[in-house]
């Protein structure tokens, strides 16, 4: 059985990158340098966002099912570096080589997750093999949009258009799960000036059981798994999620009412 790696990533304002780029005082706060990227970026596109090389990774989550196993967890601890988590990830990668899934991974946080290893001179020959290494990552590799080595449900789902992309919060909301709880991608950056850096490490697991959960009725849908083993499915992770004594996933679980 390959394994399946769910995966979502949280940023916040590159402020170093965005000193270096802007040639910044450091008598600038780090507020204050975020705020002046904010308003540049609305004033050019009408967003706050900023472009993808500027976005800092904070937290990676993942979700993993192999075997008879499903666990989640969040990759490092609250103090490492952007560096050393980035680090894990492709290491998980190039150890276990597994089918990645995400919920808008190939626009958001792949690119992310590209520009800010080149950043760091992180290696991840695994990853990027399109079949120079393995003959087989010719036809299904993690970087080509078309393979499901690496499976965006969004993209797929959505036929590959933008126009009909839908946010994860009200899929899994409209299929019964329990969708965003307590914070969305919009309060990180308030939420890590603040220091709350678990928090965000607990929202973006959350996350990765809502793609999950997803995952699973596309499977269903798709005829990959069968009424009574998507049940089973469900079941797995319902219990799995039980035995963590974390206030993120007892919310998570009672919020989870409707039957799957």
């Amino acid at each position: 059985m390959t394994p399946t790696l769910v995966f979502d990533i949280e940023t916040v304002p590159d402020v170093a990158g965005l000193r270096t780029l802007h040639g910044l005082s450091e008598d600038m706060t780090d507020t204050q340098v975020a705020e002046m990227a904010f308003q540049q970026r609305r004033q050019s596109t009408g967003s706050d966002f900023l472009q993808l090389h500027l976005q800092r990774v904070v937290a990676i989550s993942c979700a993993l099912r192999e075997r008879d196993s499903f666990r989640t967890w969040t990759l490092g601890n609250p103090e490492d570096s952007e560096a050393e988590i980035i680090r894990r990830f492709f290491e998980g990668i190039e150890k276990y080589t597994p089918q990645l899934v995400s919920w808008n991974g190939g626009g958001f946080d792949l690119p992310v997750l590209h520009y800010r290893a080149m950043i760091h001179g992180i290696q991840a020959p695994r990853y990027w093999d399109m079949g120079e290494d393995d003959r087989e990552f010719k036809w299904n590799n993690y970087i080509s949009r078309y393979h499901t080595r690496h499976l965006d449900l969004m993209d797929l789902i959505a036929l590959y258009q933008p126009r009909a992309n839908a946010p994860l919060d009200q899929i899994a909301q409209l299929c019964g799960f329990p969708g965003k709880l307590g914070m969305d991608g919009s309060k990180v950056w308030d939420a890590f000036q603040g220091g709350e850096i678990v928090a965000i490490r607990n929202y973006c697991e959350t996350d990765v059981a809502n793609t999950y959960l997803v995952f699973l009725r596309f499977q269903l849908m798709r005829g990959v798994l069968t009424p009574a083993q998507y049940q089973d499915e469900c079941d797995l992770v319902r219990s799995q999620l039980g035995k963590i004594d974390a206030t993120h996933w007892r919310e998570f679980l009672d919020a989870w009412k409707q039957p799957a």
